[in-house]
């Protein structure tokens, strides 16, 4: 497509700075370089109508890490690299909540519990008995023993007779958190364009030669942050994980409230006002959901409607209302890629599916290295 002279001198001439993708990661870095620069102008490309990945199509959780995952985390990573990405996590929602304030992004705090079915309940008692290394561990970010057990009170099936708690976890309102932020990026006159996918890039000399589908313009600096993309513009270590999510219409008196996780993370709930969002089955087929292409399967649609009928909302008639998916970027480690990778370019990558708790802190932490 050819641009005219007025498209190119307003929108695509000396730009200081091209961010990649407009989530959680991409604004917020926007953001953090306007203010440290207030003169440049900075661009943010998105190749969707909305923001494309998982930012826009998560279950909206504020969370820290279940009890078993960060049991799991540490089998396989030493102490204080846990305690580091907790810490991480627990700052990034406190740096989110700071920046938007809780009214803007409908901050709910009812707690997370770890759900155990029966089939799971050796799965229970070891993290029962990993309770008291875990609080003492984490007790310097949380400032108590965040994690107990607490009694099936909102009447799960098939389940082992107590969840494990966080009071600390909460819930968000995804959409409105995406739109305040686009809001204060505009207001910045920080440009957003819309439908517009990078192909490729090449550093040449004092700038970097951008082309997307639609034209070529030159940036001085490119920052990636395509998270569960990433892998289609640059050579980290970053894999696609699709995760399927339905949404059931209005219940009539719903008790549920709070962010619940079960069997290891591969399945997660919450309550919205009167509905249930319902999400998770990567682990029935791992080599399917790692995809870029969004869709649905029948295979975990059917998993997700089972579930709720048979646990969740066991003596309760729903009906789903949407369903959707979201991509996640993945890794070998649960530690964000964010680094330099050449003069000119730099990536804020591999969110592990903790965008909301970290997203902000990566975007601050991408700007930084400018």
């Amino acid at each position: 497509m050819s641009l005219s002279y007025w498209e190119y001198k307003t929108w695509l001439t000396q730009i200081d700075f091209t961010v990649v993708g407009s989530g959680i990661v991409g604004l917020s870095t926007a953001l953090y370089l306007k203010n440290r620069f207030p003169k440049a102008k900075i661009l943010i490309l998105e190749r969707g109508s909305l923001p494309h990945g998982a930012s826009l199509k998560n279950a909206g959780f504020a969370c820290y890490g279940s009890i078993s995952e960060i049991l799991a985390d540490l089998k396989t990573q030493p102490e204080e690299e846990v305690v580091k990405l907790v810490r991480k996590r627990w700052d990034g929602v406190q740096l989110l909540r700071k920046n938007l304030g809780d009214k803007a992004i409908d901050f709910q705090n009812y707690g997370g519990h770890e759900v155990f079915l029966k089939e799971h309940r050796e799965r229970y008692q070891q993290c029962v008995e990993g309770l008291g290394h875990v609080n003492q561990l984490l007790k310097p970010i949380f400032n108590q023993e965040a994690y107990y057990c607490h009694e099936n009170s909102f009447l799960f099936n098939g389940i082992v007779e107590n969840y494990i708690t966080n009071p600390l976890e909460s819930q968000i309102d995804t959409g409105k958190m995406m739109s305040v932020l686009m809001e204060v990026v505009r207001k910045k006159r920080i440009n957003i364009l819309n439908a517009i996918e990078v192909k490729g890039f090449q550093e040449i000399g004092d700038h970097v030669l951008v082309e997307t589908d639609h034209f070529e313009f030159k940036t001085r600096k490119l920052l990636i942050a395509t998270n569960g993309f990433a892998a289609q513009l640059i050579q980290e270590k970053v894999r696609p994980a699709r995760a399927q999510v339905l949404v059931t219409r209005p219940l009539k008196n719903l008790h549920i409230k709070g962010t619940f996780h079960m069997d290891e993370g591969y399945y997660y709930f919450r309550n919205i006002r009167d509905r249930i969002l319902f999400g998770g089955g990567r682990n029935l087929d791992f080599d399917a959901e790692e995809t870029t292409a969004f869709g649905e399967t029948e295979l975990v649609q059917r998993k997700l409607e089972e579930l709720l009928r048979t646990v969740i909302l066991p003596n309760t008639e729903f009906e789903v209302d949407k369903r959707w998916s979201g991509i996640m970027g993945i890794g070998n480690s649960k530690r964000p890629i964010v680094k330099q990778l050449s003069n000119r370019v730099f990536c804020g990558v591999r969110l592990g599916g903790m965008g909301i708790a970290i997203g902000s802190s990566v975007g601050k932490e991408l700007a930084d290295l400018v």
